[in-house]
């Protein structure tokens, strides 16, 4: 078995043999290209990201500074947005719903080393994958765990460390992250805790981002 394939498999792998050294050196090469990109060149930028990343819905978008190790092991569906300085370490693969918000400075690592100093010392290191279910938003400055899947529907308060799955239709903060309310019909009326909408449209759906850049 290659190391790449063990990677693939979740299994203690050398990350600089097998040809993935070069692989991480092509894509960092996009995503300097990416990085650079002038913000008005959305078209550019978009086909770009559709190179970097393994699949993407039709529309998705990730603002710069944006870095990830492989990109082809990540995966993001429909009406996909992630803000300011997204890092995805894309050793195991990352799996994204649709309708998924990412907000600043929001970190997924897939990737880990053992515990033991002699064991991490012999260069192996790990991959295990992350899910995220339709629906997901991600409060900024979050960090995700190698081996979590979150549900659809859920909500991630900013600063979250998430160590463990957090189940659909839930609110979950904190470090650890834990479930601290369920999501339910009552919440559709607020904008921000218990402030109401004061707009009658509110629960049509509409892909505002993407909308407010073709203005």
């Amino acid at each position: 078995m290659t190391q790449r394939e063990r990677m693939n498999k979740g299994l203690p792998y050398k990350c600089w043999m097998d040809g993935l050294a070069q692989d991480r050196m092509e894509n960092k090469k996009r995503i300097s290209e990416y990085n650079a990109m002038r913000p008005e060149c959305q078209s550019e930028i978009r086909d770009l990201l559709k190179k970097i990343l393994g699949r993407t819905g039709e529309r998705a978008f990730i603002e710069a500074p944006f870095h990830c190790d492989y990109g082809y092991n990540i995966e993001v569906g429909e009406n996909f947005f992630a803000n300011y300085g997204f890092t995805v370490l894309d050793v195991g693969k990352v799996k994204i719903g649709d309708n998924v918000q990412i907000a600043p400075n929001v970190s997924i690592y897939t990737a880990g080393h053992p515990i033991h100093p002699d064991s991490r010392n012999s260069g192996y290191e790990y991959g295990l994958p992350v899910t995220i279910g339709n629906n997901v938003w991600i409060g900024g400055s979050s960090v995700i765990l190698p081996n979590v899947t979150i549900g659809d529907n859920a909500v991630i308060g900013a600063g979250s460390v998430v160590v463990s799955d957090i189940p659909a239709d839930t609110v979950a903060v904190g470090n650890p992250c834990r479930v601290i309310r369920e999501i339910g019909e009552e919440d559709r009326k607020f904008y921000y805790k218990r402030y109401e909408f004061d707009v009658d449209d509110y629960n049509d759906f509409h892909d505002a981002f993407f909308a407010c850049e073709k203005e």
